[in-house]
């Protein structure tokens, strides 16, 4: 892949498709990691002299303009980071942006809005990619995609467009492709992948790719339960996919599968609800574990250390609620003391890092895309990196 870096841009419009799906609150931001990761390339462009457009997503409109995605906070926010104007265009492909982008002058910097509000972005139909992708192709001169959190999807910002144009791969998924890139050929030894979140059915492919290849994997966050279950023990009220029993069965005979030994039981989902902490035999009926427990952050720890590759990806807990953040901030802390290669997956975990006051400096690397992340190591071809490859 060409590299932005290599690109003469002085006076060129260049467009770039970026990574600003940020999470809102009431229309505020409360977590801008994603935009201060775009920031260096959207940067360098501007003080090299180019007239820097920008297209991004939030969230899952449907296809039509909604005020609740709109890309104003973001606009304002990458603004404030940047320290120059950002021009936030009312529309992706009318008369607004059309207008917009002709005002553009070296140097400037011009958002367009939520890609998503034109149904075209993200239609299976080749033909109505293709219509939105001319219009934004016509744009600009070049291409540059920094959006790896995207590059899984065949949308016409990240597919369509870099057919049209001369393009280039950003610094953050060239980062990516080179990081994931050491997991995949001959990583060092011990390998330890950490996994967490919901539901083993979201993570059953990428589970099966990295076994073969793993020294151990360790399982916490909700679907530590249904590979509970799955070993005999009951889960109370805990999350279960009892669909997903007989293929954690067969997991678990690969005996590299290490799972939480106690748990942080509530009465309900709720940071207010009584808890308490529980061996994994004796999870009360009525409870649901919301937290891996402090044996088990011990017994994990154990796990990793001396390990000079980690892959982690999902919390431990439902962190983001106080008396269930303890499980990912101490497995957070022991990937953080490494001294290998220590990779945090997107997503949630990136988003834990920041919100439990970790410093990020301490890993090897953050992912900013969490599902196109596991499904390179799935060994899936990604259209957004398949079709900027030369």
């Amino acid at each position: 892949m060409r590299l932005a870096e290599d690109l003469e841009v002085k006076g060129k419009r260049v467009l770039v498709r970026s990574d600003l799906n940020v999470p809102l609150e009431d229309g505020a931001i409360t977590d801008d990691g994603r935009i201060r990761a775009s920031l260096p390339l959207i940067r360098s462009l501007a003080e090299q002299g180019a007239r820097v457009i920008v297209t991004a997503h939030l969230g899952r409109p449907k296809g039509a303009p909604d005020p609740k995605y709109s890309l104003a906070p973001v606009a304002k926010r990458l603004e404030e980071l940047l320290g120059r104007p950002v021009r936030l265009a009312r529309d992706v492909a009318g008369p607004d942006a059309h207008s917009s982008v002709e005002d553009l002058r070296d140097g400037g910097v011009l958002l367009l809005e939520n890609v998503r509000f034109e149904a075209a972005e993200t239609s299976k139909d080749d033909a109505e990619r293709g219509a939105l992708a001319d219009t934004l192709a016509s744009f600009a001169d070049v291409y540059v995609d920094d959006a790896f959190g995207a590059v899984h999807r065949k949308h016409a910002s990240v597919y369509d467009v870099a057919q049209r144009l001369p393009h280039a791969a950003g610094p953050l998924v060239a980062a990516e492709v080179e990081v994931l890139g050491r997991l995949e050929k001959d990583p060092e030894r011990p390998y330890v992948v950490v996994l967490g979140g919901s539901k083993v059915s979201d993570k059953i492919k990428v589970i099966d790719a990295l076994l073969p290849k793993v020294d151990a994997l360790l399982v916490g966050g909700g679907m530590c339960f249904t590979f509970l279950k799955a070993q005999g023990y009951g889960v109370g009220s805990s999350l279960l996919e009892e669909e997903m029993l007989d293929q954690c069965r067969t997991l678990l005979e690969s005996g590299k599968i290490v799972l939480p030994v106690d748990v942080v039981a509530a009465g309900a989902f709720s940071a207010d609800a009584d808890h308490d902490v529980v061996p994994v035999s004796e999870i009360p009926p009525d409870r649901m574990g919301l937290d891996i427990g402090p044996e088990s952050v011990t017994l994990f720890a154990a796990r990793l250390e001396g390990a000079k590759t980690v892959f982690w990806n999902g919390p431990m807990g439902v962190f983001e609620m106080a008396p269930y953040a303890a499980g990912t901030k101490g497995v957070a802390e022991a990937i953080a003391s490494l001294h290998g290669l220590t990779v945090v997956g997107g997503g949630d975990s990136a988003a834990a890092v920041r919100a439990l006051g970790i410093d990020e400096s301490r890993f090897t690397h953050i992912s900013t895309g969490g599902g196109a992340s596991l499904e390179h190591l799935e060994g899936k071809v990604l259209p957004g990196l398949s079709v900027l490859e030369d």
